[in-house]
C-alpha cells in the first residue's frame, strides 16, 4: 500500500500573494448629491492577511468578513473599536468559507467541505448557524450547489445563485447560474425566480436584484418582483434590466428603502473596477471611490442595514498600516495532517536535493528570470536577471545547477525556447545579495519550443517538452551537453500536445499531461505515465474510468510526484469554480486547484479550497524545512503594491 502524503508542498496562486485586502466603508448622506466630491472613507479591518466580502451586521458599523489570516478562508466578526476580530462559529473542517451575512442572530455562509456526488461539480453550498452554538444546517439541497447567498429585509427569505443539480459545463467568465429563493424555514422548497443571474441582493421581501451579462455585451443590474404567492404561481414578469448599456454593472447592493443601488463598476474611460450608487428614481449614477482611489480597483460594495453607510473591499495600500510586505513563503492550511503547504511568491519552484533552497520565476512570464530562497523563505538570490525564463528544475544530484526554459511562455510550437542549464557557486549562497552565475544553452536555437526540463535522479540527463517536429512532444537530452555534444532522443510522438513532464524520484517512470486522447481540444489535458525507454504509456484515470462522460473533462497540469513515487500531485479543474469568477480579480484559470492521486487512479484527495488559480506545485521529503521566519510578523520579502488586474475578458470587453 502506498504511504500517506507527507513532506513540503510549495507552489503558487495567481495574483493572490499581492491582493492586501481590507474592508472599508463610506457614511452615506442623505441627499447624496450633497457629497459628490466629499466622500470619506475608513478602514474597518487590520491590514493583516487579506479582508473581504464583508457585510454590515448593524448601524454601528459591526462587520461580518471574510479572512485569510489563519492559512485558510474564514469567517470573522470585527466590532468598532475592537482591537483583534472575534472567529465565528463556522465549519471547522472547511477550509473555505465565503459571503458571511448575519441575520436575527444567525450566521449564512457558503462553505465547500463537502464533497459532492461526481467530479466536475462545485463543492459550494449555503449553511448557517446559530452564532450561539455550533449547530451548522446545510441550506443547499444534497447534489446542489449554490453561490453568493442573500438573506431578505425581514430573514425569512434567502436567494442565491444556484448551478442546481446539473455538473459544471465549464463556464469560468459568467456562470450559468439560476436565481432561486427558498423560505429559511424550509430550505428544501425552492423556486427558480429567474432563469440566468448571480449575486442576488433584496430590497424587502419581494424584490431582487441581480447581474447578468447581456446580448449587447456589457454586464448589467436587473430586477424582479416577486408576488405574493410566487411559491405556488412563479414569477410571471420577465427581469427587468436597470443599468443602461456602455459601462459594466456587477455585484449589486440594494438599500433597505428600494431607492439606491451600490454597484461595482467598469466604464470605458476607467481603467480601474469602482463601486458608484445608481439612484432607482432618478436613473443616475454618483461616483463613490474614484474620487477616493481613482487607481485602485474596489469589489463587491454592500449597505449598512438602514443604508447610512456602504462597505466595500479594496488594496489596503503601500503606505498603510498592516501587512505591507509579501513573504517570500506563506503557510496554508493543508487538509492532510502531515503535508505542509506554503504559497510561494513567484512561480515554478523546484527544490535543491537537499531541501534547503528553492528555484523559481519570480514573475509568471515577462523578464522573470530565476532567483533562489531560501526553504524558510528567509533570504532570496537572483541567478538569471532580464531574461524571460519560465519553470525551473533543480539538478537531482548538484546543489549548483538549474535548468529553465528561456524565452516567451504560451507560444507556439515553432517559436524559438530554448533549454538552459544555469551553474553558480553554492558557497555563495550566504550573506551576499547577488550571485554570479554561467548560463549555457543545451538546445539549438532553430529547433522551436524547448521548454518545462525536468532532471533525471542521477543528473545526467533531462527530459523536455519540444515543438522541432512542428507538434509539442517530449524528448530526452544530455544535462551537461545538451543537443550540441550530446545525445538527443524523442520520447512520445504524435499530432497532439505533450507537456510538462516530471521525471520520477526513482528514474522509473516520467509523468505528463497531454491532450492525446482528443488531441482536436487544446483546452483538456490528462495526466500519463511513461518509461524513459520509451515503453509503459498508459494513461492515469482520474475524474472517472475510461469511456465515462467525465474522463474526456480532464484539464490537468503542472504534475509532479510525491518522494515515495506513489502519488502524483498536480492542478486540475475537477472541482469548478468555488466562487463567481466575476467578483474576483483576473485568473487565468480560475478553476485551478491542487489534488493528489495514486499511480494507479486511486485516492484522489484535493488539497486547495479558494476562488484562485492555484498550480506549478513542488513537493519535497522534508517535514522538517527550518520554517520558524514564516511565524513571525513579514519582514522579509517584497513591497506590497497591489498589483493586480482586472479579469482580461472584462477588459477586452470595453
Amino acid at each position: 500500500m502506498p504511504m500517506d502524503p507527507k513532506g513540503t508542498v510549495v507552489f503558487t496562486t495567481v495574483g493572490r500573494p499581492y491582493y492586501g485586502f481590507d474592508v472599508f466603508s463610506v457614511t452615506l448622506p442623505s441627499k447624496l448629491e450633497d457629497s459628490l466630491s466629499g466622500w470619506t472613507e475608513r478602514r474597518l479591518t487590520d491590514g493583516i492577511s487579506i479582508n473581504f466580502n464583508g457585510q454590515f451586521v448593524d448601524e454601528n458599523e459591526t462587520l461580518a468578513f471574510v479572512s485569510e489570516r489563519s492559512g485558510s478562508a474564514r469567517v470573522y466578526l470585527n466590532r468598532r473599536g475592537s482591537s483583534k476580530p472575534e472567529q465565528l462559529p463556522a465549519v471547522l473542517e472547511s477550509l473555505f468559507h465565503d459571503r458571511p451575512i448575519v441575520k436575527n442572530g444567525r450566521l449564512y455562509f457558503v462553505s465547500a467541505h463537502e464533497q459532492p456526488d461526481r467530479p466536475f461539480k462545485s463543492w459550494s453550498a449555503v449553511y448557517s448557524t446559530p452564532l450561539d452554538e455550533r449547530e451548522i444546517v446545510r441550506l443547499t439541497p444534497p447534489g446542489a450547489v449554490d453561490y453568493s447567498p442573500a438573506i431578505s429585509q425581514t430573514g425569512k427569505l434567502i436567494a442565491v445563485a444556484s448551478y442546481g443539480f446539473r455538473p459544471w459545463s465549464g463556464e469560468f467568465h459568467e456562470l450559468d447560474t439560476e436565481i432561486v429563493v427558498f423560505r429559511d424555514s424550509n430550505p428544501a422548497k425552492r423556486t427558480v425566480v429567474c432563469k440566468r443571474g448571480g449575486w442576488p441582493t433584496w430590497s424587502g421581501d419581494s424584490t431582487i436584484y441581480f447581474h447578468r451579462k447581456v446580448g449587447d455585451g456589457w454586464w448589467s443590474i436587473f430586477r424582479v418582483d416577486l408576488p405574493e404567492n410566487f411559491e405556488l404561481s412563479g414569477v410571471s414578469n420577465a427581469p427587468r434590466r436597470i443599468t443602461p448599456p456602455g459601462l459594466h454593472a456587477f455585484t449589486p447592493a440594494a438599500s433597505h428603502d428600494g431607492k439606491r443601488i451600490a454597484v461595482a463598476t467598469r466604464r470605458r474611460e476607467m481603467e480601474f473596477r469602482h463601486v458608484e450608487i445608481y439612484d432607482l428614481e432618478s436613473e443616475s449614477f454618483y461616483r463613490v471611490t474614484d474620487s477616493l482611489n481613482r487607481n485602485l480597483n474596489h469589489y463587491n460594495p454592500f449597505f449598512s442595514p438602514e443604508s447610512g453607510f456602504i462597505g466595500y473591499h479594496r488594496f489596503r495600500g503601500e503606505s498603510a498600516p498592516g501587512d505591507s510586505k509579501i513573504p517570500h513563503l506563506d503557510p496554508v492550511t493543508s487538509p492532510i495532517k502531515e503535508l505542509r503547504m506554503l504559497r510561494l511568491n513567484g512561480s515554478f519552484p523546484s527544490f535543491s536535493p537537499n531541501g534547503d533552497f528553492l528555484a523559481f520565476n519570480h514573475d509568471f512570464d515577462t523578464n522573470s528570470g530565476v532567483e533562489i530562497a531560501k526553504s524558510d523563505g528567509s533570504k532570496r538570490w537572483n541567478v538569471l536577471k532580464d531574461r524571460t525564463a519560465f519553470y525551473t528544475s533543480w539538478s537531482r544530484t548538484e546543489n549548483n545547477v538549474i535548468y529553465t526554459s528561456v524565452g516567451p511562455i504560451f507560444h507556439s510550437a515553432n517559436s524559438t525556447v530554448q533549454i538552459a542549464r544555469i551553474s553558480f557557486n553554492p558557497a555563495h549562497l550566504d550573506g551576499r545579495d547577488e550571485i554570479r552565475a554561467e548560463l549555457k544553452i543545451l538546445t539549438r536555437e532553430d529547433s522551436g519550443n524547448n521548454a518545462f526540463p525536468s532532471c533525471s535522479p542521477d543528473g545526467k540527463s533531462l527530459v523536455f517538452r519540444s515543438g522541432r517536429s512542428g507538434h509539442k512532444n517530449l524528448y530526452i537530452v544530455d544535462a551537461v551537453n545538451g543537443e550540441f555534444n550530446g545525445e538527443i532522443r524523442q520520447l512520445t510522438k504524435g499530432k497532439w500536445i505533450d507537456t510538462m513532464p516530471s521525471w520520477s524520484p526513482d528514474g522509473k517512470l516520467i509523468a505528463f499531461s497531454s491532450n492525446r486522447h482528443n488531441p482536436d481540444n487544446v483546452e483538456t489535458f490528462s495526466v500519463y505515465v511513461i518509461q524513459p525507454d520509451g515503453t509503459g504509456l498508459r494513461r492515469i484515470h482520474v475524474a472517472g474510468a475510461e469511456g465515462s462522460a467525465e474522463v474526456d473533462r480532464e484539464r490537468i497540469n503542472h504534475v509532479c510526484f510525491s518522494p515515495d513515487c506513489t502519488w502524483l500531485l498536480f492542478t486540475a479543474n475537477l472541482g469548478s469554480v468555488s466562487a463567481e469568477p466575476v467578483s474576483l480579480p483576473n485568473q487565468f484559470q480560475p478553476y485551478g486547484d491542487l489534488y493528489i492521486v495514486r499511480l494507479d487512479g486511486s485516492g484522489l484527495q484535493r488539497l486547495t479550497w479558494n476562488g484562485y488559480e492555484n498550480g506549478t506545485p513542488a513537493w519535497h521529503a522534508s517535514e522538517e524545512l527550518d520554517v520558524g521566519p514564516l511565524s513571525l510578523e513579514c519582514k522579509i520579502g517584497d513591497k506590497l503594491k497591489g498589483q493586480f488586474d482586472e479579469p482580461l475578458w472584462i477588459s477586452c470587453d470595453l
